[in-house]
């Protein structure tokens, strides 16, 4: 259970998803923590997914994999990175995993022959998460997103643990909405009753918001200030202006400016401080404002089809791992999205590429754009382009090299080809057995694993340290059968499991190209705004070196 007087802060979504508030949940704990004091943010999905690992990342975004290898959604991304830390299991909660445990405290007897119900045994174990969550972390406060939006079916019960705390912990509780403010192009004017409708949804969980972070495309004026502050029953001063912004990092700035971080801590009855730890940020986001000088990045992916838009959430962590790298260079990434399904069509041809500084391809999985991928791969090591592959990204670059270099005509992984005559990738030998269960969710090689750095290699001199951490989230392996073939014929492995089982880095000598690495591992989820990964910082500066 969490300490006596330990401070709670619900986040909660108005009138439509995806305005922001895993920002203004990460910009919050980011401030609090700026401050001095302990922070744990906790991230609640309310689908029954036991975690995000089996969703398709066109309609959910990318898989942010933590640490100790849970699949969490990619809000958890933006908490480490905002915080620069990082979070663990009990920092994300779904319904999944809520209603998993109850089942099975039910199916051992736990519960004394209860009839067990929704409330309170669901409920009461969504408050145990969170509690535990604070106790785990050591923290003062606790600032818990609530996924979707106030009216979803499937967040009654969460809204009804959050309504439970506050009558528990009448002092020490507080509710924030992010809603949105739209702007009519046939009207010019901002409206706020979608947001009055969805304080009055809030309301009849027996909710009343304490803050209204009001999202809009401009910001917000007085006369609507004062407006929602009496339609909604909540003090102006505590209706806060969020506009558009040009970074996600310049709002807790922003947020500073407002005072947001003192008036939560006043509501709470905590000590006002001041804002000493954001001398840091605030640098890393006036590096970002600055930079002129553009590098172009083609990201050749395939998970861009979600109708007539580019969901480029399914790279998020790929994206802001190019940014942070970039930001600590002085320049800016200017990245272009190109679907490889194309490259297979003849919709666009594969020497388009040749007007970027540099080429990456990021993880994923099955059969769809792989030969478009494996076309990028030949011409940007045969154009000499920087070439960075991140774990799919190594996988199809080691099988493109001995396509073409080593003579394995028909080389492929046994992911797309069981039959092909060398199989360069192969399924590890720990996971056939699950497979052939169809035990697949949470199953892959997850979370940290160690990897040891050759001498004399790009990645040794990128990390300047010979063992690394990584995480992982893979099934697939490079196959070692080939590996003294692949070597022979120049491709070095510069990074290995210490039982030396598992090929985790493979690149060519900076004599033959000036950057051609991939990763078996996902270096970018470990990025973060003021530690940019070095493997990142070493592409874009071979890409600044070759620029076209």
């Amino acid at each position: 259970m969490a300490k006596e007087g330990h401070k709670y802060i619900f986040v909660i979504g108005g009138v439509m998803s995806g305005v922001g508030k895993g920002v203004v949940t990460s910009s919050m704990g980011l401030i609090l923590q700026s401050k001095g004091y302990p922070v744990n943010l906790v991230k609640i999905d309310p689908y029954l997914n036991v975690d995000a690992g089996t969703m398709n990342p066109t309609e959910h975004g990318e898989t942010f994999v933590l640490k100790s290898g849970l699949e969490t959604d990619q809000d958890m991304g933006n908490y480490e990175r905002f915080l620069g830390r990082d979070l663990t299991n009990d920092d994300y909660m779904t319904s999944g995993m809520v209603y998993q445990t109850v089942i099975e405290r039910e199916r051992a007897l736990k519960y004394g022959g209860k009839c067990v119900e929704a409330i309170p045994h669901v409920r009461d174990e969504i408050v145990r998460r969170i509690e535990a969550a604070a106790s785990y972390n050591g923290s003062r406060l606790s600032v818990i997103e609530i996924g979707g939006t106030v009216g979803d079916f499937q967040n009654a019960l969460f809204m009804e643990a959050a309504r439970f705390m506050k009558m528990q912990y009448p002092d020490d509780v507080l509710f924030v909405m992010v809603s949105y403010l739209p702007v009519p192009s046939t009207i010019g004017e901002m409206k706020s009753k979608p947001t009055q409708n969805a304080v009055r949804d809030l309301n009849s969980y027996g909710i009343q918001p304490d803050f209204l972070i009001a999202r809009a495309p401009y910001p917000l004026d007085d006369k609507r200030k004062e407006k929602l502050a009496v339609a909604c029953s909540v003090r102006a001063d505590h209706v806060i202006s969020a506009p558009d912004i040009k970074s996600i990092y310049d709002a807790p700035l922003n947020f500073e400016k407002d005072q947001l971080g003192d008036m939560l801590l006043g509501a709470l009855k905590l000590p006002v401080r001041k804002a000493s730890g954001l001398a840091g940020w605030k640098k890393f986001v006036d590096r970002i404002a600055s930079s002129k000088k553009e590098v172009k990045i083609a990201i050749v992916g395939k998970y861009f089809d979600t109708g007539d838009y580019v969901l480029s959430d399914a790279y998020l962590s790929v994206i802001e791992a190019l940014k942070f790298s970039a930001a600590s260079l002085g320049v800016k990434a200017a990245i272009t999205w190109v679907n490889a399904k194309n490259f297979e069509t003849g919709k666009m041809k594969v020497s388009e590429l040749g007007k970027y500084d540099g080429i990456l391809v990021p993880g994923g999985f099955g059969e769809s754009g792989i030969e478009g991928k494996i076309k990028a791969i030949e011409f940007a090591r045969t154009k000499k382009i920087p070439y960075f592959g991140l774990c799919y990204g190594m996988q199809l670059l080691t099988v493109e090299y001995a396509r073409n270099v080593a003579g394995m005509k028909g080389a492929n992984t046994t992911e797309i080809d069981a039959k092909t005559p060398y199989p360069i990738v192969a399924v590890m030998e720990d996971q056939k057995e699950k497979i052939a269960r169809g035990k697949m969710g949470g199953s892959m090689r997850l979370g940290t694993y160690p990897a040891y750095l050759k001498k004399g290699t790009i990645a040794r001199a990128a990390y300047k340290a010979e063992m690394v951490q990584e995480r992982h989230r893979h099934r697939y392996e490079i196959n070692n059968h080939y590996i003294p073939e692949l070597e022979k014929a120049g491709l070095v492995f510069s990074g290995t499991s210490p039982d030396k089982q598992l090929m985790e880095i493979a690149e060519l000598p900076k004599s033959v190209h000036p950057f051609m690495l991939g990763t078996q591992f996902h270096p970018e989820l470990q990025a973060r705004p003021l530690t940019p990964h070095p493997l990142f910082t070493e592409f874009l500066k071979a890409a600044l070196a070759g620029k076209r």
